[in-house]
């Protein structure tokens, strides 16, 4: 509803935005008959009730500026951003958990600063930034990865992998440094609990206690983060599918806002709310996995 109203008070006139402002005007009675075609005739209030009701039965409308489905338009880009964000995840995932352990055994010492600071400068460096220097380095000078552009996994998952690596890397890095700051913070908290003490009493190795014991329990405010962070991910690919030239759903609602194409827009915020639900169920179903108290209560 946020984003619906916002989209009309900002001002603009979607048909004027379809016909460009090289071709003129329609006729008064061509005009009028395609705004009452599109809904725009309608109070602003019956416009929203019209699509709330469509999309309750899986209709989005159909895009203003290529009169395709916006459902259809989605879906044919929904796999592109899950597999860019994906990718960064697991990106994140790999370097951001081994390096908040470190700082936490590190404890105190110039090693936790370094791991600190880098995960700090992961958190404030520009993805925009990042991603044209990946370009220029790997790209440019190295010629060793694509700078731009798309090729699905399925089709040949070579040359997507490579085409993968640059943007996946410049939409984790800003992750990595959130989940390596809690990482640090939860295990922290745990190496000091008694059962930790008691391992280690016992004689277990030190890699046994961290793994096992203080890792594990140390999960649940994790595995909470990076519910959230997925859904994050994915309005994060508006910036990084532009850079690199991704055909995917951010690209898709980038382009559709310029245009004023607002059964586009609403769809892509409607998905992004959809993947903020995803990923707070998956945020669910993880506890259990690491903490089996949880089925009962």
């Amino acid at each position: 509803m946020l984003t619906f109203s916002l989209t009309n008070v900002l001002g603009g006139d979607p048909l004027l935005a379809l016909m460009g402002e090289e071709d003129g005007r329609l006729a008064p009675e061509a005009e009028a008959l395609l705004r009452e075609e599109l809904g725009l005739n309608d109070p602003l209030p019956i416009q929203y009730l019209n699509w709330l009701f469509d999309a309750i039965r899986g209709d989005l409308g159909t895009s203003i500026q290529s009169g395709q489905p916006v459902t259809e338009a989605l879906l044919d880009r929904i796999p592109v951003t899950f597999q860019l964000g994906m990718t960064a995840w697991i990106f994140a995932i790999a370097f951001a958990i081994p390096l908040g352990m470190f700082a936490a055994i590190s404890r105190n010492t110039w090693k936790d600063q370094a791991a600190t600071a880098l995960a700090l400068a992961g958190v404030a460096t520009p993805s925009f930034w990042m991603g044209l220097m990946l370009i220029l380095v790997f790209a440019v000078w190295f010629r060793l990865l694509p700078p731009s552009g798309f090729v699905n996994l399925w089709d040949d998952p070579i040359d997507g992998a490579k085409h993968l690596v640059l943007p996946g890397i410049t939409l984790g890095v800003n992750l990595i440094g959130t989940v390596a700051r809690q990482t640090r913070s939860a295990m922290l908290e745990v190496l000091g609990q008694d059962y930790i003490r008691t391992a280690r009493a016992k004689g277990l190795l030190e890699r046994v206690v961290l793994t096992k014991h203080a890792l594990r329990n140390a999960m649940l405010p994790v595995v909470t983060v990076l519910g959230l962070q997925f859904a994050n991910l994915l309005g994060g690919t508006v910036i990084i599918e532009q850079v690199f030239a991704i055909p995917g759903v951010g690209r898709l609602a980038l382009g559709a806002v310029f245009a004023q194409d607002f059964p586009v827009v609403q769809g892509a915020v409607l998905l992004a709310a959809l993947a903020t639900l995803a990923g707070n169920l998956w945020a669910d179903i993880m506890y259990t996995i690491f903490d089996p108290r949880i089925r009962v209560s």
